[in-house]
Protein backbone atom coordinates (compact mmCIF):
# COMPACT_ATOMS: atom_id res chain seq x y z
CA UNK A 1 0.00 0.00 0.00
CA UNK A 2 1.84 3.26 -0.92
CA UNK A 3 2.27 5.69 2.07
CA UNK A 4 -0.31 8.89 2.16
CA UNK A 5 1.44 12.27 1.86
CA UNK A 6 2.01 14.52 4.87
CA UNK A 7 -0.58 17.84 5.73
CA UNK A 8 1.67 20.89 6.66
CA UNK A 9 0.66 23.86 7.38
CA UNK A 10 2.93 26.71 7.10
CA UNK A 11 2.34 30.29 8.93
CA UNK A 12 4.45 32.22 6.78
CA UNK A 13 4.39 35.61 8.88
CA UNK A 14 2.61 38.52 8.57
CA UNK A 15 3.99 40.27 5.35
CA UNK A 16 6.94 41.11 5.31
CA UNK A 17 8.81 38.27 3.43
CA UNK A 18 12.18 38.10 5.86
CA UNK A 19 9.73 36.88 8.54
CA UNK A 20 9.38 33.46 7.42
CA UNK A 21 11.17 31.09 9.44
CA UNK A 22 13.67 28.95 8.60
CA UNK A 23 11.97 25.73 9.48
CA UNK A 24 8.86 27.00 7.65
CA UNK A 25 11.20 27.96 4.54
CA UNK A 26 12.80 24.34 4.33
CA UNK A 27 9.46 22.28 4.53
CA UNK A 28 7.77 25.01 1.76
CA UNK A 29 10.74 24.10 -0.62
CA UNK A 30 10.75 20.36 -0.09
CA UNK A 31 6.92 19.99 -0.58
CA UNK A 32 5.52 19.08 -3.64
CA UNK A 33 2.52 20.80 -3.81
CA UNK A 34 1.70 24.04 -2.41
CA UNK A 35 -2.14 25.09 -1.32
CA UNK A 36 -3.07 28.22 -0.76
CA UNK A 37 -6.28 30.31 -0.10
CA UNK A 38 -6.61 33.38 -2.27
CA UNK A 39 -9.89 35.39 -3.11
CA UNK A 40 -11.24 35.17 -7.30
CA UNK A 41 -8.98 37.35 -9.60
CA UNK A 42 -6.12 37.97 -6.62
CA UNK A 43 -2.75 36.34 -6.05
CA UNK A 44 -2.91 36.35 -2.62
CA UNK A 45 -1.19 37.62 0.26
CA UNK A 46 0.41 34.67 1.85
CA UNK A 47 1.27 33.36 -1.95
CA UNK A 48 3.18 36.82 -3.13
CA UNK A 49 5.42 35.94 0.60
CA UNK A 50 6.65 32.67 -0.72
CA UNK A 51 6.25 33.29 -4.51
CA UNK A 52 10.23 33.71 -5.22
CA UNK A 53 11.32 30.86 -3.03
CA UNK A 54 8.49 28.37 -5.37
CA UNK A 55 10.38 25.56 -7.43
CA UNK A 56 9.63 25.23 -11.11
CA UNK A 57 8.78 21.44 -10.39
CA UNK A 58 6.06 22.05 -7.32
CA UNK A 59 2.55 21.66 -8.25
CA UNK A 60 0.45 25.04 -7.19
CA UNK A 61 -2.81 24.13 -5.58
CA UNK A 62 -5.39 27.69 -5.26
CA UNK A 63 -8.15 27.11 -3.04
CA UNK A 64 -10.28 29.79 -4.05
CA UNK A 65 -12.56 31.63 -2.15
CA UNK A 66 -16.38 31.80 -3.43
CA UNK A 67 -17.48 34.71 -1.31
CA UNK A 68 -15.47 37.49 0.63
CA UNK A 69 -17.07 40.21 2.31
CA UNK A 70 -20.10 40.01 0.00
CA UNK A 71 -23.62 40.10 1.26
CA UNK A 72 -25.45 37.31 -0.25
CA UNK A 73 -29.01 37.12 -1.37
CA UNK A 74 -31.18 34.89 0.31
CA UNK A 75 -31.79 31.84 1.11
CA UNK A 76 -27.81 31.51 0.75
CA UNK A 77 -26.01 31.73 3.71
CA UNK A 78 -22.39 32.90 4.25
CA UNK A 79 -21.14 30.26 6.86
CA UNK A 80 -22.90 27.60 5.12
CA UNK A 81 -21.32 28.32 1.54
CA UNK A 82 -18.13 29.04 3.34
CA UNK A 83 -18.29 25.44 4.90
CA UNK A 84 -19.09 23.92 1.93
CA UNK A 85 -16.15 25.65 0.33
CA UNK A 86 -13.79 24.40 2.87
CA UNK A 87 -15.36 21.04 2.89
CA UNK A 88 -14.61 20.82 -0.90
CA UNK A 89 -10.81 22.54 -0.49
CA UNK A 90 -9.96 19.62 2.15
CA UNK A 91 -11.16 16.95 -0.45
CA UNK A 92 -9.02 18.80 -3.28
CA UNK A 93 -6.12 18.63 -0.82
CA UNK A 94 -7.10 14.58 0.67
CA UNK A 95 -6.45 13.95 -3.17
CA UNK A 96 -2.97 14.39 -3.72
CA UNK A 97 -2.29 13.20 0.51
CA UNK A 98 -3.88 9.94 -0.89
CA UNK A 99 -1.63 9.78 -3.73
CA UNK A 100 1.38 10.21 -1.03
CA UNK A 101 2.24 13.48 -2.47
CA UNK A 102 2.91 16.32 1.15
CA UNK A 103 1.10 19.19 0.35
CA UNK A 104 2.38 22.45 2.42
CA UNK A 105 -0.75 24.89 3.02
CA UNK A 106 0.64 28.07 3.35
CA UNK A 107 -0.98 30.56 5.81
CA UNK A 108 -0.10 34.42 6.32
CA UNK A 109 0.42 34.72 9.80
CA UNK A 110 -0.24 31.98 12.41
CA UNK A 111 -1.99 29.05 10.48
CA UNK A 112 -3.42 28.16 14.47
CA UNK A 113 -4.36 31.79 14.79
CA UNK A 114 -7.54 33.33 13.11
CA UNK A 115 -6.11 31.06 10.17
CA UNK A 116 -7.61 29.35 7.52
CA UNK A 117 -5.86 26.54 7.44
CA UNK A 118 -7.27 25.27 10.39
CA UNK A 119 -10.35 24.41 8.75
CA UNK A 120 -8.29 22.33 6.17
CA UNK A 121 -6.73 20.78 9.60
CA UNK A 122 -10.47 20.03 11.58
CA UNK A 123 -10.90 18.13 8.35
CA UNK A 124 -7.78 16.28 7.56
CA UNK A 125 -5.53 15.76 10.63
CA UNK A 126 -7.75 12.71 11.96
CA UNK A 127 -7.03 10.88 8.36
CA UNK A 128 -3.36 11.86 7.49
CA UNK A 129 0.14 12.84 9.43
CA UNK A 130 0.07 16.09 10.09
CA UNK A 131 2.81 18.86 11.14
CA UNK A 132 1.69 22.75 11.70
CA UNK A 133 4.97 25.09 11.83
CA UNK A 134 4.35 28.44 14.05
CA UNK A 135 4.79 31.72 12.15
CA UNK A 136 4.81 35.37 13.21
CA UNK A 137 1.24 36.54 13.81
CA UNK A 138 -0.34 39.95 12.97
CA UNK A 139 -0.41 41.45 16.01
CA UNK A 140 2.72 40.69 17.14
CA UNK A 141 4.02 42.25 13.52
CA UNK A 142 1.79 45.45 14.22
CA UNK A 143 3.35 45.54 18.45
CA UNK A 144 6.47 45.60 16.18
CA UNK A 145 6.25 48.14 14.08
CA UNK A 146 4.16 50.58 16.40
CA UNK A 147 6.84 49.74 19.15
CA UNK A 148 4.66 48.94 21.54
CA UNK A 149 5.04 46.55 24.52
CA UNK A 150 1.69 44.72 24.97
CA UNK A 151 1.78 43.40 28.31
CA UNK A 152 4.21 44.01 31.27
CA UNK A 153 4.86 41.72 34.19
CA UNK A 154 1.55 40.09 35.22
CA UNK A 155 -0.83 42.18 32.43
CA UNK A 156 -2.95 39.61 30.77
CA UNK A 157 -4.19 40.32 27.15
CA UNK A 158 -6.72 39.82 25.31
CA UNK A 159 -7.38 39.37 21.35
CA UNK A 160 -10.96 40.47 20.23
CA UNK A 161 -12.87 40.60 17.53
CA UNK A 162 -14.43 43.96 16.16
CA UNK A 163 -17.48 41.90 15.03
CA UNK A 164 -18.61 41.47 18.61
CA UNK A 165 -21.58 43.46 19.15
CA UNK A 166 -20.71 47.20 20.80
CA UNK A 167 -21.73 46.27 24.15
CA UNK A 168 -19.86 42.94 24.77
CA UNK A 169 -17.09 44.47 22.70
CA UNK A 170 -17.05 47.28 25.68
CA UNK A 171 -17.35 44.82 28.55
CA UNK A 172 -14.56 42.71 27.56
CA UNK A 173 -12.20 45.77 26.75
CA UNK A 174 -13.08 47.60 30.48
CA UNK A 175 -11.96 44.43 31.96
CA UNK A 176 -8.70 43.67 29.57
CA UNK A 177 -5.40 45.17 30.87
CA UNK A 178 -4.41 45.38 27.57
CA UNK A 179 -5.28 44.45 24.33
CA UNK A 180 -5.85 43.91 20.50
CA UNK A 181 -8.57 44.47 18.27
CA UNK A 182 -8.67 42.47 14.74
CA UNK A 183 -10.78 41.82 11.91
CA UNK A 184 -11.53 45.39 11.67
CA UNK A 185 -12.67 46.89 8.38
CA UNK A 186 -16.52 47.83 8.24
CA UNK A 187 -16.83 47.45 12.28
CA UNK A 188 -13.78 50.06 12.79
CA UNK A 189 -16.45 53.09 13.60
CA UNK A 190 -18.36 50.61 16.28
CA UNK A 191 -14.73 50.21 17.45
CA UNK A 192 -13.48 53.54 17.62
CA UNK A 193 -16.69 54.38 19.42
CA UNK A 194 -16.22 51.60 22.10
CA UNK A 195 -12.92 52.84 22.42
CA UNK A 196 -13.84 56.64 22.88
CA UNK A 197 -16.66 55.65 25.79
CA UNK A 198 -13.95 53.73 27.53
CA UNK A 199 -11.79 56.65 27.62
CA UNK A 200 -8.98 54.34 25.60
CA UNK A 201 -8.76 55.84 22.13
CA UNK A 202 -5.87 57.95 23.29
CA UNK A 203 -3.96 54.90 24.51
CA UNK A 204 -5.09 53.09 21.09
CA UNK A 205 -2.59 52.68 18.24
CA UNK A 206 -3.64 51.80 14.77
CA UNK A 207 -2.14 49.88 11.80
CA UNK A 208 -2.91 48.59 8.44
CA UNK A 209 -1.26 46.01 6.72
CA UNK A 210 1.58 45.65 9.50
CA UNK A 211 5.58 44.69 7.95
CA UNK A 212 4.00 44.56 4.74
CA UNK A 213 5.23 47.02 1.45
CA UNK A 214 2.56 49.49 2.15
CA UNK A 215 1.80 49.33 5.63
CA UNK A 216 0.55 52.42 7.28
CA UNK A 217 0.17 53.92 10.47
CA UNK A 218 -2.33 56.50 11.37
CA UNK A 219 -3.29 58.01 14.96
CA UNK A 220 -6.53 56.21 15.49
CA UNK A 221 -8.95 59.59 15.06
CA UNK A 222 -7.27 60.32 11.53
CA UNK A 223 -8.47 56.96 10.22
CA UNK A 224 -10.96 57.59 7.54
CA UNK A 225 -14.33 55.67 9.25
CA UNK A 226 -15.08 53.23 6.30
CA UNK A 227 -11.38 52.86 5.21
CA UNK A 228 -9.88 50.64 7.28
CA UNK A 229 -8.92 47.04 5.62
CA UNK A 230 -8.77 43.78 6.78
CA UNK A 231 -5.52 44.12 7.26
CA UNK A 232 -5.43 46.48 10.24
CA UNK A 233 -5.75 46.35 13.89
CA UNK A 234 -5.79 48.18 17.11
CA UNK A 235 -3.86 47.58 19.90
CA UNK A 236 -4.54 49.44 23.38
CA UNK A 237 -1.01 48.57 25.35
CA UNK A 238 -0.76 47.45 28.93
CA UNK A 239 0.14 50.30 31.56
CA UNK A 240 3.44 50.90 31.00
CA UNK A 241 5.49 49.32 34.20
CA UNK A 242 8.91 51.11 35.37
CA UNK A 243 11.23 48.24 36.37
Amino acid sequence: MQAKGRLIGLGVGPGDPELITVKALRLLRESPVVAYFVAKGKKGNAFGIIEAHLQDAQNLLPLVYPVTTEVLPAPLSYEQVISDFYDDAAEEVAVHLDAGRDVAVICEGDPFFYGSYMYLHDRLASRYEAEVVPGVCSMLGGASVLGAPLVYRNQSLSVLSGVLPHDELKRRLADADAAVIMKLGRNFPKVREVLGELGLAERALYVERATMANQKIVPLDEVEPMSSPYFSLIIVPGERWQG
